[in-house]
């Protein structure tokens, strides 16, 4: 079945839709037209422009691509599985939540609370140009060519592989658990606090009081810049080429730098700290 070139402004217009192509339709109007492709199956999206909220709500097996959905199109995309999005625009609220098995690449969002409470998610080159608390208690995602300007980003992410992104973030990866990035740069304050199991990698690392209370953090052949009063509290083995501007109170593992500008062990060092400092 074929919907093409229509336009649809009542609520759940095309609801429990299946197997179906949706193309050249414009999801707007007068009417209160919320929930428009709610619980659909194998279905695909594409070259559709979306003006109202809901739209693709416990949705599974679709497929949507070259589809923009406006400021006005909130929480687009909620408990949705086995979703293919592929070059879109996805500007409303809280643009995708609670969904299992997405794959998002080619596209770009300005969304706040983007991408809450994903399971199976990937990405391919996508742009988060403006959130906050992104990737919010995401799970078991796999991220390549992410490029993002936010805040709060990645809380309590579990198990999770990042590979060649820029992410412009304060308090990146709070609570972070099993994580390892890759040729990537962070540039935020208070980065990483909280966290256990993260490993960065060939990393560009910037910002203050990077690092602090986490657990078994690892750093290899990374840079910091602008980084002091890093590595508070936490237990930590880091080969950093070049300089970092303070460390403060690690706890144990070892921390090897080009140069420290100061090294400070003060009377809240932990009583068992046994962290070796060196520089070349």
């Amino acid at each position: 079945m074929l919907y093409s070139g229509n336009t649809y402004d009542e609520e759940r217009a095309l609801y429990r839709l299946r197997d179906a192509a949706v193309e050249h339709c414009l999801f707007d109007g007068p009417a209160d037209g919320e929930s428009s492709l709610k619980e659909c199956t194998g279905i695909t999206v594409t070259d559709c422009d979306f003006h109202l909220r809901y739209p693709l709500w416990h949705a599974s097996d679709a497929v949507v691509t070259n589809c923009r959905m406006t400021e006005a199109c909130r929480a687009a995309l909620w408990y949705d599985k086995n979703i293919v999005i592929e070059n879109c625009e996805m500007n409303g609220i809280k643009a995708l939540r609670e969904c299992e098995n997405v794959t998002l690449s080619g596209s770009s969002a300005a969304s706040v609370e983007f991408g809450w409470k994903n399971a199976g998610l990937k990405i391919r080159d996508f742009t988060l140009s403006e959130s906050e608390y992104p990737f919010f208690m995401c799970s078991d995602a796999d991220i390549t060519g992410l490029n993002m300007k936010g805040k709060y980003s990645f809380q309590y992410l579990k198990n999770a592989v990042l590979r060649d992104c820029v992410l412009d973030t304060k308090d990146a990866f709070w609570h972070a658990e099993n994580v390892t990035v890759y040729n990537s740069v962070i540039r935020g304050e208070y980065l990483a606090w909280y966290s256990r199991n993260l490993r960065f990698v060939n990393c560009r690392l910037s910002g203050t009081q990077p690092l602090c209370w986490c657990e078994n953090l690892v750093l290899e052949n990374c840079t910091m810049d602008g980084c002091d009063l890093s590595f508070e509290n936490s237990s930590v083995q880091a080969d950093v080429k070049g300089h970092i501007d303070s460390v403060k109170n690690p706890v144990s593992g070892f921390v090897h730098a080009g140069s420290i500008g100061e090294i400070i062990l003060d009377e809240y060092l932990s009583a068992d700290a046994s962290c070796v400092i060196t520089t070349d």
